[in-house]
């Protein structure tokens, strides 16, 4: 009796892979796939204990799986750091910078990178040293840095080494557009390490670095 109840759980657990495996394909998103299973063992007669009890396992360790492969090998996972003074957005030099205050700026960012399926982390510093290790651990954790090192993008050539040792897609980023500010600003040590530079556009440019990362992980420049 036992290794007849065994069989037949092997057999079911086989056959339900091959029908999930047919139907989910008809599913728009995890999401919907998630309902629809839940919804189809809900619907079991009621004598099914043995199908259920057996099923429900595997179609969790299913669904962790789809979790997983998605974020792994569908979402971009990429980062804006910023550097010193950026915290006070909205308070200084309004017209340079624009009136959006940085936690407005951050919202913002969040909001629309969800909007277009990017997973995104939003990083400030005021010190160096920080900066430096985030750039360091963001090689195992990020697909991409979009980075504003503000005033240390003058001066630091310690965030320009971490920068150059990430190897992969990095977009250098200015509210302002430094070639038309002072001298002493119009010098770049990180321009020559990124993949590509936006600048002048206002706080608009943190929007569009994130399409531009978007694109560049979409064509493969990770």
């Amino acid at each position: 009796m036992k290794c007849t109840i065994s069989i037949l759980s092997l057999s079911l657990t086989i056959i339900l892979f091959i029908f999930f495996l047919s139907k989910i394909f008809l599913f728009s998103s995890i999401a919907t796939l998630f309902k629809g299973i839940l919804s189809f063992l809900i619907n079991l007669p009621t004598d099914s204990f043995l199908l259920k009890t057996t099923f429900f396992p595997f179609t969790l360790i299913f669904i962790l799986f789809l979790i997983f492969m998605h974020y792994k090998f569908i979402v971009n996972n990429i980062i804006i750091i910023n550097g010193p003074n950026l915290n006070l957005l909205g308070e200084r030099e309004q017209s340079q910078y624009g009136k959006i205050t940085f936690n407005d700026l951050k919202n913002l960012c969040l909001e629309y990178s969800k909007k277009i399926g990017i997973k995104l982390d939003f990083f400030q510093s005021n010190l160096e040293g920080e900066i430096v290790t985030k750039i360091q651990n963001a090689r195992k954790e990020y697909d991409g840095i979009i980075i504003n090192a503000a005033g240390y993008t003058h001066t630091s050539v310690s965030i320009r080494d971490a920068l150059d040792i990430f190897k992969k897609p990095i977009i250098e980023l200015h509210i302002s557009n430094i070639y038309k500010r002072e001298e002493f600003r119009q010098k770049s040590l990180i321009s020559n390490v990124a993949t590509g530079i936006i600048c002048g556009l206002g706080s608009n440019g943190y929007i569009l670095a994130i399409n531009a990362m978007q694109e560049l992980l979409k064509n493969g420049n990770r």
